[in-house]
């Protein structure tokens, strides 16, 4: 009985887990990180050890309890984050949105940068340094900035201009006191479109800077 309870709760906390096919990180489930979707796990594997020890029903609310415990540490540090970011990027033309445990900031390229150059706009430094503050509060993330191009030009201008705008504000994120080995920078080129390039409107929308900050899941299970 004693060693049947044990796989069971062991089964509570392996639903909630996954590994990170890039780095053999062990981190928390997409499905299982809000504090929500973890008690609906829990309260599965839970039922299971009720049934086992004869109080399903009892079994299944000790179970959600332990299954909330277990999502909402990233899922609210996340949330905070968000919150904390929309709060500071209001207005500045930067769109702040959720997939997953993931926080994405876009940053269309006209009010980062000039035309055809990857030197920040000034008037953008304000709305960087917003985001370095958030990012300095908000520590157990990775940071990975993508720079994006529409598909006028060639295909390896694009590609230069997109790695040396990302690459410009991953520098600019380490000067505000941004961890630099938190940062990464990367450029898609053209090869990542969100819009249709045969349109100005499109165009615009695929010229853009992306930073998507991810948990570090081992900073959650120390």
């Amino acid at each position: 009985m004693r060693k049947m309870l044990i796989l069971a709760v062991a089964a509570i906390f392996a639903v909630g887990c996954t590994t990170n096919p890039y780095t053999g990180e062990k981190r928390a489930s997409r499905t299982v990180t809000s504090g929500a979707a973890g008690a609906g796990a829990g309260a599965a594997a839970g039922a299971v050890i009720g049934a086992i020890a004869g109080d399903a029903k009892k079994g299944a609310i000790i179970g959600a309890g332990v299954g909330a415990a277990t999502g909402v540490g990233i899922g609210v540090y996340q949330d905070r984050q968000q919150a904390k970011l929309r709060e500071r990027l209001a207005a500045s033309g930067v769109s702040v949105t959720r997939q997953g445990d993931n926080i994405i900031l876009n940053m269309p390229s006209d009010i980062t940068f000039p035309v055809n150059q990857s030197d920040i706009n000034p008037g953008f430094y304000e709305t960087l340094n917003s985001v370095s503050v958030v990012l300095k509060e908000f520590d157990k993330t990775t940071v990975s900035v993508y720079g994006h191009a529409d598909s006028t030009g060639s295909d390896s201008y694009n590609q230069q201009l997109s790695e040396k705008r990302a690459s410009s504000v991953a520098t600019y994120l380490a000067g505000q006191g941004v961890a630099p080995a938190r940062l990464r920078a990367i450029g898609f080129g053209e090869s990542n479109p969100i819009a249709d390039n045969s349109t100005e409107a499109g165009r615009a929308a695929n010229r853009r800077v992306e930073i998507v900050i991810d948990p570090v899941d081992s900073a959650f299970n120390s």
